[in-house]
């Protein structure tokens, strides 16, 4: 074995025995989630590398293993057949070589031949600013089994960003794939002026000898619609179109659009493999929740596009450090394009971890709640004793605190009466519902809820505004905020499916229209959720709940 594979070997064994040490008490954290993709222990960030290959799904992740906290980038490795059920695998890269000595940054995958193929960005601390003292060149990774990874002889297989109005040290994040025959690979970059985030592309006969065929997409002068920097870039079809996917860096708010520190977005259109140019419509966003960051997508033997992201934002609170831990990815999504607009539904796999269904029917909510109480709701199959009512302050627990919030500028809560159901409660679960809005202004579901901690994660929709509203104010250790998404009803009906998962919820609206994803930090024993509508009447047409354990 060569010095270079040694130091890499010894590298790799120092990092699995860090994790050794914590692996166990960080299992043991209430807000450690049971069935999404997490490190053992310690920081985790962007997917990377997800690929189908030989029968499994694999998917890598930028990892630190020695703290909850950003540092050297590793990738952990974990496999699924099913994507629901995921294997952890050893740690697949590390820092060991000149051209990576300061982190083995994002990446891709891809099947050669047989054998599985990484090609990641190579970072070095030149300085001590971070945005300037930098080094990135590309450079590949080879395993013949899936789990073991050997570096190329021959790295950094792109040692420079090419000249031109490209910046010389931001070119990181390759997504590698093949059309006819020939390999293509896109990086996130900007412009020299660091005002327009930008995308290159290369094409190679080989995988190892790159060439530069241009700018594809931005560099636009408009920082404050397009952003300044798009890490991350994933270009591929769908529904007959090209799909590019991207995580813009510095958009300015506008409205209830871009209201996180960065945001991950996608724009439709037709891309020119002679030119390397690709035309393109509107920026869309994803996700319109608060954590979700660098997805990345992987055909499967099924045809499916499916996508997968960073459950997390940057600069953002993430109270799990303190217990050993930072990060998860979300759920698995399957990703189409219908009418010009992505839409992002759970994989159908993870059904598997469904345990005992409860449901309900036809269960009035607001005006009509005093005629529930009369007629308690029933649970399908005998489940449970029935649905619940009481009369909630204007925060949905008690009205002592709505004074303080209104002078704070926090949002007044929400009001009404409130419905609970038996068996639908817990921090672990799949909601199914289905709502017919009546004539309330507003209608909703209070998860994760406390009366008695004041605690409670609300998922609303409002009638005058036609937006879905996520509201995290009382969720928590974490950071709080609303975000609002723009949805009409379908005759009056909303669909929604929710995953919750101790310190996380992705909520699916519409059939996968749109998608919210949070990170709440509740307390362990807040597990109620209830159902109000206010300003009229409402209903429940159909409610499924299902506990979820892998």
């Amino acid at each position: 074995m060569s010095t270079s594979r040694n130091e890499h070997a010894a590298e790799l064994e120092r990092a699995e025995a860090s994790l050794a040490e914590a692996r166990q008490r960080v299992a043991q954290d209430p807000w450690r989630l049971r069935y999404h993709v997490a490190a053992p222990a310690y920081w985790i960030n962007d997917p990377n590398g997800f690929c189908f290959y030989q029968g499994e799904y694999h998917l890598f992740y930028q990892h630190h293993p020695y703290s909850a906290e950003w540092g050297p980038m590793h990738w952990g490795h974990v496999k699924s057949r099913d994507l629901a059920h995921w294997e952890t695998l050893p740690i697949a890269l590390a820092p060991s070589e000149e051209y990576d000595a300061d982190g083995c940054f994002s990446g891709s995958a891809i099947e050669k031949d047989g054998r599985l193929w990484l090609m990641y960005t190579g970072n070095r601390w030149t300085g001590l600013d971070r945005d300037e003292d930098l080094l990135q060149v590309q450079a590949l990774a080879v395993s013949d089994d899936g789990v073991h990874f050997e570096k190329y002889a021959g790295n950094p297989v792109l040692s420079a960003a090419p000249e031109g109005d490209i910046h010389p040290f931001h070119f990181r994040d390759p997504k590698v794939w093949i059309h006819e025959g020939v390999y293509y690979c896109i990086l996130g970059s900007q412009t020299r002026n660091r005002r327009s985030g930008q995308v290159l592309l290369y094409r190679s006969a080989d995988l190892t000898d790159w060439s530069f065929v241009g700018v594809t997409a931005g560099g636009i002068e408009d920082r404050d619609k397009l952003g300044y920097m798009w890490e991350c870039p994933d270009l591929f079809p769908l529904g007959g179109r090209d799909v590019l996917i991207c995580s813009p860096q510095g958009v300015a708010p506008s409205g209830d659009l871009y209201l996180n520190l960065h945001q991950s977005a996608a724009f439709v259109g037709e891309l020119d493999y002679g030119t390397g140019k690709f035309e393109h419509g509107e920026m869309l966003l994803l996700d319109h929740g608060f954590d979700f960051y660098a997805p990345q997508t992987t055909l499967d033997d099924q045809g499916r596009r499916i996508l997968i992201a960073w459950m997390a934002m940057w600069e953002d609170k993430m109270p799990e450090q303190e217990r050993g831990w930072a990060g998860a990815m979300t759920v698995p999504r399957v990703i189409t394009l219908e009418n010009g607009r992505i839409y992002s539904r759970p994989v159908p796999e993870l059904s598997q971890l469904r345990g005992a269904e409860v449901r309900y029917a036809n269960e009035p909510l607001g005006r009509a709640d005093s005629e529930a109480a009369e007629h308690p709701a029933r649970a399908d199959a005998s489940r449970g004793t029935g649905g619940s009512v009481r009369e909630a302050g204007p925060t949905g627990t008690d009205a002592h605190g709505d004074a303080a919030k209104q002078a704070s500028g926090e949002p007044a809560g929400y009001g009404g009466s409130r419905r609970s159901f038996a068996g639908v409660e817990g921090d672990c679960l799949e909601l199914e519902v289905e709502f017919d809005g009546g004539t309330a202004s507003r209608f909703g579901i209070a998860l994760r809820a406390d009366e008695a901690r004041g605690e409670e994660t609300v998922l609303a929709y409002d009638r005058a505004e036609e937006k879905l509203i996520l509201d995290r104010e009382r969720s928590g250790a974490g950071s709080g905020g609303v975000r609002r998404a723009a949805l009409r009803l379908q005759e009056a009906r909303l669909k929604l499916r929710v995953f919750l998962d101790r310190s996380s919820v992705e909520v699916f609206a519409q059939d996968g229209e749109r998608v919210m994803s949070a990170r709440i930090y509740p307390d362990a024993d807040s597990t109620g959720i209830s159902f109000f509508a206010e300003g009229g009447s409402a209903a429940i047409v159909s409610l499924s709940c299902w506990p979820l354990d892998r």
